[in-house]
């Protein structure tokens, strides 16, 4: 029962990204672009917290 419920809940997920694509193209490129910005800005984060780590942490 599980399964099908996760099942209907990615179908769900895929018809709206589809339907913000189809309908507004360019919010559908700026959430792409905000999405890609935020992993960006995590994984900066996450180097300079091993560098400050490596250098001793002071």
């Amino acid at each position: 029962m599980a399964v099908n419920g996760k099942k209907i809940a990615v179908y769900v997920l895929v018809v709206f990204v589809m339907y913000v694509i189809i309908t507004d193209p360019k919010q559908a490129a700026e959430y792409v672009q905000i999405g890609f910005q935020g992993i960006s800005d995590a994984a900066k984060a996450v180097g300079d917290f091993f560098t400050w780590l490596a250098d001793g942490a002071h």
